[in-house]
């Protein structure tokens, strides 16, 4: 059994009714999870990327940072039952909480903590539209070689347009917010594949 922490509900959620997943969505709130199953861990991302003060056009400025304690909780479930985190490349909750940035060509290094591994891996390898690099975060598994590099994922990835004259000018396809921020299936099964190594070694 893996758990899976901060996933999308169903019907949407690829988490969803899956054999030997126990998903943890909004409504269970995953800050709660006390194991003790390993994690796959999916903590919000929006305090943590660039755009963690709301974007161009918000009205008022949100906190770098402000998750609710969503991301110290997957870190602390990551690193109390074995599993992965994964967040977008460049979040700054990995400097926060002291975590050292992958290197961007892929392949797994130390995160500098004393406890796990981290990596830089591109979605676009697993059936995302677009490249979508992410960072993953991983305490007591078996670290798998994943497929590094640069994807040939072409689709946009960012947010909206800053102007009129910036979305006449567009001639790359964007995404939606729901596909922008969904795992693929098969990212999802690496994920989960990378996770029940930690139960196989408690065994």
């Amino acid at each position: 059994m893996v758990a899976a922490l901060y996933v999308e509900p169903a019907p949407h959620g690829v988490y969803q009714n899956l054999p030997d997943v126990d998903p943890w969505d909004e409504k269970r709130d995953a800050r709660n999870y006390a194991g003790p199953w390993p994690v796959v861990a999916h903590p919000p991302c929006q305090r943590w990327g660039r755009y963690w003060f709301g974007g161009p056009s918000v009205r008022v400025r949100k906190v770098k940072g402000d998750d609710g304690g969503c991301f110290a909780a997957a870190l602390e479930a990551v690193r109390r039952w074995g599993g992965v985190l994964e967040h977008p490349e460049a979040s700054s909750a990995w400097s926060t909480f002291g975590i050292l940035a992958p290197l961007r060509g892929g392949g797994w290094s130390v995160a500098g903590d004393g406890v796990g591994w981290t990596c830089c891996v591109e979605q676009g390898h697993y059936g995302h539209r677009a490249r979508k690099a992410t960072w993953l975060y991983a305490v007591g598994v078996e670290l798998p070689s994943l497929r590094w590099g640069r994807s040939r994922a072409s689709v946009r990835l960012d947010d909206g347009y800053h102007s009129a004259a910036e979305r006449r000018a567009a001639t790359v396809e964007r995404l939606g917010h729901r596909e922008r921020l969904g795992t693929p299936a098969v990212f999802r099964d690496t994920l989960l594949s990378i996770a029940r190594t930690a139960a196989r070694r408690a065994a």
